[in-house]
């Protein structure tokens, strides 16, 4: 605010603004885009092909066997442009993201700020309109830019070489375990090194990715200060030991000082030690995998390099190994000869594809991008920046009654902090997640942990390099605000949020296998009941009808028995803000 604003006449005629935002979410009641449309609609009518084009070549559906021809077309939705739009323009007025609020509260997301001007690069013709199955020598721009990509992350991980086809973090997580298997196999250990060591705090996707390899996981939990117990990791190590998978900071924002001691520790017992670099946003610049003596590591480019989340997906990963690893490195590699760039598919000790193609090229162009505009001293004041905003926060949240930040008492943080509302909980009754679902009220949100909880009702922040003083001071009023509610009005909090397009989610659903359901065709047989093949008979028209109907009742259900447990649909008290 400048001095100029800070004296400004106050217009009467405009009412003050309060000190909190008066956010109110849209709620559409959007059906599912399957229970939309009708028969026969269409978004758009390909003109039908010339009668002597049709004489000479025929229907090109008589070319495919009988193996490959469906009996029933499939049962898609059929709307027109119009409908289309509406449905998905009502779900984005339904959603909070990073563009939209103060997005602070996806702690170990890295939730930063996408340059819009990368999207530009993406949607150019010569991006956009590539085909992955193009001959190298059509592609060259494409190449180039993924080689040097390679070349840049190289220098900020220190390691010999990089692959760029993972598809995300915990693909690229599995490419790092599978080379390490690759590597013990050829060196006649495969068998005998089955174990790999992790830690409570680092990414439950190294413990996955691990055990879906078929190893045993070990898992060292923490010391009294919040760090890994080294300790114990001198005790799980041994000839069994395959790798240590960890992540540093971990998610409690602690940055491992003996890390270098780790690693000599599991080098030491003949295993190879993985950096889980997701976490990487306020040490670039600073330090690197190969100075902690590293094998092999990776990056989240969705998360570190501004890529965008994207809801999940898509994401894009980046495996860096030393040079004896690297022949162990997902195919193809982009080679380049001094002229030329090519695709070297003749790797005989590869762990094979990860990924189809190159990876995920569009979010590798936006994190070119946003390295390139940077630059090496840029990258350093990102981190500084991200360190600085994270420190500022915790000043301000550990204010706040009821909240205590477990481990290292009084020391700093790296680019996150895990913080607890323990205390509060046990003076009103409140959990974690009922103070988050009333941040919802506000136009904001955070994220609890992973789970199994370690830190007892947690809140994970991790604010980027991208929000300013104001953003991180609104964010900390917010989480103020709530909690004096939770010890004055708790049962505000408790059937919170009231302004929100959703209320509280069922939880039983997602701890039963039997209703798990990932395409609209298992929701109907599983959730709504009905018999397999029931659909596809049915017609298009009474299927809709149908799941509708059925859709409807189900929403009025558990409508109702939301409201029955107190959560009023959309209902503002009296004096609520």
């Amino acid at each position: 605010m400048t001095k100029h604003q800070q004296h400004a006449p106050v217009d009467p005629r405009i009412a003050p603004k309060p000190p909190l935002r008066r956010f109110h979410q849209a709620r559409w009641d959007e059906k599912l885009v399957f229970e939309l449309g009708s028969p026969g609609e269409r978004g758009v009518l390909p003109p039908l092909p010339e009668p002597a084009v049709t004489a000479a070549v025929g229907d090109p559906a008589d070319r495919l066997p009988a193996a490959l021809r469906r009996r029933t077309p499939p049962a898609l939705p059929e709307l027109g442009q119009q409908q289309v739009l509406r449905h998905y323009l009502r779900l984005s007025q339904e959603n909070l993201g990073a563009d939209l609020n103060v997005d602070v509260g996806q702690g170990t997301c890295t939730m930063k700020y996408s340059p819009k001007v990368n999207d530009t690069f993406v949607r150019d013709p010569r991006i956009a309109a590539l085909h992955p199955a193009q001959d190298a020598s059509t592609v060259q721009g494409v190449l180039e830019l993924v080689h040097r990509l390679e070349q840049l992350l190289k220098e900020i991980s220190g390691m010999d070489r990089v692959s760029l086809q993972p598809g995300a973090g915990s693909a690229a997580i599995w490419t790092n375990v599978s080379v390490i298997r690759a590597h013990h196999a050829a060196r006649g250990e495969g068998d005998r090194r089955d174990e790999v060591i992790t830690t409570a705090f680092s990414h439950p996707s190294n413990a996955a990715c691990a055990k879906t390899a078929g190893y045993r996981v070990i898992t060292l939990h923490p010391d009294a200060d919040g760090y890994p117990d080294i300790d114990a990791l001198r005790a799980a190590v041994g000839p069994r030991t395959a790798a240590l998978l960890i992540t540093n900071p971990e998610d409690t924002g602690i940055y491992n000082p003996r890390i270098a001691e780790f690693v000599r520790i599991v080098h030491e017992a003949g295993g190879l030690c993985a950096y889980d670099q997701a976490n990487a946003n306020g040490i670039l610049g600073i330090t690197r995998a190969r100075e902690a003596g590293f094998d092999l590591c990776h990056f989240n480019l969705h998360k570190t390099f501004s890529t965008p989340h994207a809801c999940g997906g898509p994401a894009a990963g980046a495996c860096g190994v030393t040079a004896e690893l690297a022949p162990y490195l997902p195919c193809p590699t982009v080679e380049f000869d001094g002229g030329r760039y090519r695709l070297d598919h003749d790797r005989p000790e590869s762990i094979g594809k990860v990924r189809p193609y190159l990876g995920v090229v569009p979010n590798l162009v936006r994190a070119y991008a946003w390295i390139m505009s940077l630059g090496a001293e840029g990258l350093r004041e990102a981190a500084e920046t991200a360190v600085l905003n994270n420190n500022y926060l915790l000043h301000r949240v550990r204010r706040i009654p009821g909240v205590s930040v477990p481990y290292a008492e009084g020391r700093p943080r790296v680019e996150q902090v895990r913080y607890s509302w323990q205390r509060l909980n046990e003076d009103t009754g409140l959990h974690s997640e009922d103070l988050g679902h009333r941040a919802a009220d506000f136009g904001t949100h955070y994220w609890t942990s992973h789970h199994p909880y370690v830190v007892p009702e947690p809140m994970t922040l991790e604010p980027t390099e991208s929000y300013s003083r104001a953003d991180l001071d609104e964010y900390a009023a917010i989480l103020a605000e709530v909690a004096r509610e939770a010890y004055e009005d708790p049962e505000t909090v408790r059937t919170a949020p009231h302004r929100s397009t959703v209320h509280r989610i069922r939880p039983e659903p997602l701890d039963d296998p039997a209703v798990w359901a990932v395409s609209w065709r298992a929701y109907r047989r599983k959730v709504l009941g009905e018999q397999a093949g029931q659909a596809g008979q049915a017609g298009h028209a009474s299927q809709a009808e149908q799941a509708g109907q059925a859709g409807h009742a189900e929403h009025a259900s558990q409508t109702e028995q939301a409201g029955q447990a107190g959560h009023a649909e959309h209902a503002e008290r009296p004096g609520q803000p």
